[in-house]
């Protein structure tokens, strides 16, 4: 993976390099038993290629520590922050440490922090990925510990994850403002990420199935982008509705619909992903996905322990985990 700085070597590399399996590097490089002639031909690739022991390595095989990083999309983002505590507690609780990275959606900052964890050599990784890293994965990219990916992944990233299921939870929130009478329905969406283009989809699907029109668009995954998305929106097309991808951009869209005078759900209805606090405490109360952010936590944590246990040989699983719809006054007829 390239992102302006040097790719890290690891076992696997010199595996490869010297046409050996990475256990019998593993050996040869320590004190496992392996002919002397194999063990100065491992070596002296280990070198050539530019390999470097790691004693943090050595100190985590030896269970003396052991740390988990975690790298998430934006800690401003609410669905982030109530994840990242659901995994500190279990970490915490199972005598671990965890490092927490922060990327802003940035994948030369989200390679340095994958570097970082490889070169650290943490006991496990569960990482939120941008989509140039997604791509990474699917065209052969590896990172050299084991890994879990939350909120974002696809069929062939080859890691373990779990995220809400967004096609259907979308689908499901579209169908619920189509159902109270909403008919020229607008979409806002993240535009950083796979979750968005599944959110997207999920929406265009069930308005298709109505054969009601779908606009949407795709912003940056902040309140000022959404709020200006949202009064192009209005000037443009005048939708009833809006359907929104997560809390952020509803906040957006709710500053918006303040400055242009408008009132929930009598001029726009309003329906988001995230039920955050104040999406009960507003007025109209928003109508909401609220997505299983305790159980993605203790799910990545569970992959990640099976992964870090059985190593290469457990098939990838990818877990899907179900949204729940709470309606609420701001989608009351349209």
């Amino acid at each position: 993976m390239k992102a302006g700085s040097r790719q890290i070597v690891g076992i696997k590399d010199v595996a490869k390099a010297a046409g050996v399996s990475p256990a019998t590097v593993s050996r040869a490089l320590g004190r496992g038993p392996v002919s002397a002639e194999l063990r100065e031909r491992v070596q002296t690739v280990a070198r050539a290629i530019g390999y470097r022991p790691n004693l943090s390595a050595r100190r985590l095989r030896s269970q003396e520590t052991r740390t988990i990083g975690l790298i998430v999309a934006d800690v401003r983002n609410p669905f982030f922050t109530a994840v990242s505590r659901a995994v500190e507690d279990i970490a915490y609780a199972q005598g671990m440490r965890l490092v927490l990275c922060n990327t802003d959606e940035n994948p030369e900052r989200e390679a340095f922090y994958i570097r970082a964890m490889q070169e650290e050599r943490v006991t496990g990784l569960i990482l939120a990925p941008s989509r140039t890293t997604l791509k990474a994965m699917e065209n052969g990219f590896s990172i050299d510990v084991p890994t879990v990916l939350i909120d974002r992944a696809t069929p062939d990233c080859g890691h373990d994850a779990v995220m809400t299921d967004n096609l259907d939870a979308a689908a499901a929130l579209t169908e619920h403002v189509a159902a109270q009478g909403f008919r020229n329905i607008a979409g806002l969406f993240g535009a950083s990420s796979t979750t968005g283009a599944e959110r997207e989809a999920g929406f265009r699907s069930a308005l298709a199935e109505r054969a009601l029109p779908a606009t949407s668009r795709f912003v940056a995954p902040n309140a000022v982008a959404a709020e200006a998305a949202f009064k192009t929106l209005w000037t443009e097309d005048r939708p009833d509705a809006v359907v929104v991808s997560n809390s952020l951009l509803a906040l957006g869209v709710l500053r918006a619909v303040d400055d242009l005078g408008l009132t929930i759900p009598a001029d726009i209805g309003v329906a988001a992903f995230d039920d955050e606090p104040w999406t009960s405490l507003v007025r109209p109360a928003i109508t909401v996905i609220a997505q299983p952010v305790d159980e993605i936590g203790k799910v990545a944590m569970r992959l990640l322990s099976d992964r870090i246990d059985h190593g290469a040989s457990k098939d990838i699983q990818t877990v899907l985990l179900p949204g729940l719809l709470i309606a609420r006054g701001s989608t009351s007829g349209g």
